[in-house]
Order: structure tokens, then C-alpha cells, then sequence
């Protein structure tokens, strides 16, 4: 802890929810960015009908009243993505995916400057430890193209450090003796790990190199296991797996779309539309070609989504999950259990769990050595996922930080650390 408010602040840009970070003394270190909260959700809602842009829970708020207009979500996802480079259609004009960034994180930046009460122009922001899985020049522009809009909005000085550091120094302010940790941070896009040696001694090196052993990453996080679950689970009440009437199945790509944040709007085409009645005419599963083009011609795509969401999210404790979609036919339910979830789940976690035998082999750590398991990011409470990483470190024990928070305050002490 510092003596004095820092210069610089941490930014977790993350792909479901964001929070801003900053040492004072004897004062929380992650800010109020929405209604008190720390945590603002990585979300924009252009509303149509009022001409206006709404942040967070907010702009999910308008979206489910039923605005006109184009949420967004999963913002962070366009990064290291072919679609960085194009745009959207937003309220009759063309929107680059560039400048939808630059308005979320500037507006982050502005809320972030808000609760403190004085400006940053300097910021340590986390980034995964792949934006792009086995791509080093895609993932290098992916870092550029965030330090570039992050310049754009205002900050001055812009550095980087990978996201399960940065909780691990938000661990480290709890430890009273040394531990040998394995941070796993699942977060909506990327499961990073970095296995570190943690003590409060340590803690006061200016060079921790020494300190970090590894650092792994895969491409897999909470979105991924909500288009998992939407596939297997859901997605067939509207057709998905359904044969025409010449036995060929219905063809897939809107499926995917659907069950996939960051491409719901791109079933909402002129195309789309005309592909899809040629599919009816020809399909045995009419009922449930009907309820997905009601979910298309109402623009539903979002909210069939964040019923998926939830029912992850109850099914990480609970047996079972039930969805209302009543806005697909009316009085409709669907049941789904926890057996269902880890079936349409299990390759996620099986290559989440490859990761963390890779980055221990690399290290040349036995599985038996690592005292800590410390769980942070949201999607580490998916239950299946949870216990499949705790059995390749069978003598650590787990402990869950801040899920969302932990990286936040973490790289807060690492942009006091760097800037004093």
C-alpha cells in the first residue's frame, strides 16, 4: 500500500464485465462504475428510439424493455478477430468495431475518472495470455489495436500485464508466508493460468521474474461454454439438428450465430430472412422453425442469450435450470440438467485442463508441488470446470478470490508499482 493516492490506474477490460482499479490509502481499490458497483458490464445498447448510447446494466436493461435499437456485448472478443477491421450498422450509419471499442473503454475511462475524482492519463491494462491462441503476430496486433484505442480516449502512457497477474498480486496482499500458486482466471473469453511463488517477502522486489515460473492460456472462457450449452441444449428447440424433407439437415450457420455473443446481429440480414423461409418450405421441423423466426423477426437473438447465461449459471449450483421462453411460443419452457451441461461442455474442459498439464510440464513442476489453487474470474464457478482443474493438482488447495474483482485491484498495484 502506498502513502499516497497513486498516479495511475489498472483496467480490466474483460469480455462479460470491467472494473478500474486505483491504490489510495485505507480506501477500496476498485471504483464505483455503475449504481455503487465495481463492476461495469462489457455492454452497449444504441438505443433507436430515443437516439441515445447506454453503458453496462443499463444498456442490457434497455435492451430487455424492449428499445429499438442494436446491443452489443462481448465487446472485448472483437479483439484479435477478423472483424476488428470492419463494421456495423448502428442507428442508419456505419459503425467501425474500432470506434464500438473506443466508446466503451472511453467510456469506462470517463466513469473510472469520476469516482475518483481527478483524471488518469497513465493505466496498466490487463490483457490474456493469448488473445489468439497459437498466432504470435495476430496476438501482437490484437495488444496494439487496444493500446491504440486506448491512447485514442485519453491515456497518455498505456502498458500491459497478463490478467492472472494481475490477481495474483491482489492474492499476494493476503499471504503471511510463502506459497507456490497456480491462478486460474476464467474469465468470458480466455482461461489464463500463471504459476507464481507468492510470499510477503517477494512482495517488496521490484523484479519479480524470478517469481513466475509459467504462463498458459487457451481460448476458452464463459461465452464459449454459453454457446456450448445454446448448441447442445437449446438451439434444437428451434430447428438445430432438424432434417428437411429430403433428409438433409437444416443448414447450421444461424445456429451458430445465434449462440455466439459477439454474432447475433449478423442474423438479422436481409438474407438471413430469405434463407430461412426457403428453409421452412422445405423443412420437417416447422414448430421449431417457427419459433426461430419468431425469435429473428422480434430481434430476440440477445435475450435468447442471457436466458442461456443464466441457466450456465445456475446449473454451476444447482442440479437443474429452467428456461422461460415465452417470447418463443407462448407459455413455453425448457428444462435442463447438470448431465446435460457437462455433456455439451466436456471437450471445454477438457482442453482447459491439457493447459494446465502443459504449463506445469513446461515448468517442470510436479502436479504435487503447487500449495494453492486460487480460482478468480467468472466463469471459474462452472462447477464441471472447477473440479476437472483441482484434479491436476491434487495436494493444492482451492481458494476462490474476487471473481471479478481480483484483477482490477491487482493491476491497480501494478500501475503503482510502475508509475508511481
Amino acid at each position: 500500500m502506498t502513502s499516497a493516492p497513486a498516479r495511475a490506474c489498472g483496467i480490466d477490460f474483460g469480455t462479460s464485465n470491467s472494473t478500474a482499479g486505483w491504490l489510495r490509502p485505507g480506501l477500496p481499490t476498485l471504483l464505483p462504475l455503475e449504481d455503487g458497483k465495481p463492476t461495469l458490464p462489457s455492454a452497449v445498447f444504441f438505443n433507436a428510439d430515443e437516439d441515445s448510447t447506454h453503458y453496462g446494466r443499463d444498456a442490457l436493461a434497455e435492451y430487455l424493455e424492449g428499445y429499438e435499437g442494436r446491443l452489443m456485448r462481448a465487446l472485448k472478443s472483437l479483439l484479435g478477430s477478423s472483424l476488428i477491421d470492419g463494421h456495423t450498422e448502428v442507428l442508419g450509419r456505419a459503425l467501425s468495431f474500432r470506434e464500438l471499442l473506443a466508446s466503451f473503454i472511453g467510456e469506462l475511462k470517463r466513469r473510472a475518472e469520476t469516482a475518483a475524482g481527478r483524471g488518469f492519463d497513465q493505466a496498466v491494462f490487463g490483457r490474456p495470455v493469448h488473445f489468439v491462441d497459437e498466432d504470435a503476430a495476430a496476438d501482437r496486433k490484437a495488444q496494439d489495436t487496444l493500446e491504440d484505442i486506448a491512447r485514442r480516449v485519453g491515456f497518455r502512457e498505456v502498458s500491459f500485464q497478463f490478467e492472472p497477474i494481475g490477481a495474483a498480486l491482489h492474492y499476494e496482499a493476503s499471504l503471511t508466508r510463502e506459497e507456490l500458486v497456480l491462478i486460474a482466471d476464467i474469465g468470458g473469453g480466455t482461461a489464463d493460468f500463471s504459476l507464481v511463488r507468492l510470499s510477503p517477502e517477494r512482495a517488496r522486489r521490484a523484479d519479480r521474474s524470478d517469481d513466475l515460473l509459467g504462463n498458459a492460456g487457451v481460448h476458452i472462457g464463459g461465452t464459449d461454454f454459453d454457446r456450448a450449452l445454446s448448441l447442445d441444449c437449446v438451439m434444437p428447440l428451434l430447428g438445430y439438428r432438424g432434417r428437411m424433407k429430403n433428409g438433409a439437415a437444416i443448414p447450421s450457420s444461424i445456429y451458430f450465430q445465434l449462440a455466439t455473443w459477439h454474432t447475433i446481429n449478423s442474423a438479422y440480414t436481409r438474407q438471413t430472412w430469405a434463407d430461412l423461409q426457403n428453409i421452412y418450405r422445405d423443412a420437417e421441423a416447422r414448430e421449431e422453425l417457427d419459433r426461430l423466426s419468431r425469435l429473428i423477426n422480434n430481434r430476440e437473438g440477445h435475450w435468447l442469450a442471457l436466458q442461456v447465461e443464466q441457466a450456465k449459471i445456475d446449473l454451476s449450483a444447482a442440479p437443474s435450470a429452467t428456461l422461460e421462453l415465452g417470447r418463443l411460443q407462448p407459455g413455453f419452457t425448457h428444462a435442463i440438467d447438470a448431465a446435460a451441461f457437462t455433456a455439451a461442455t466436456t471437450s471445454l474442459v477438457d482442453r482447459v485442463a491439457e493447459t494446465v498439464a502443459a504449463l506445469l510440464a513446461q515448468a517442470g513442476v510436479a502436479r504435487d508441488r503447487v500449495d494453492t489453487l486460487y480460482f478468480t474470474g467468472g466463469a471459474s464457478g462452472v462447477a464441471q470446470l472447477r473440479a476437472r482443474i483441482a484434479a491436476e493438482l491434487p495436494q493444492a488447495r482451492s481458494v476462490e478470490g474476487d471473481l471479478y474483482g481480483s484483477i482490477g485491484a491487482g493491476l491497480a498495484v501494478e500501475a503503482a508499482r510502475r508509475y508511481g
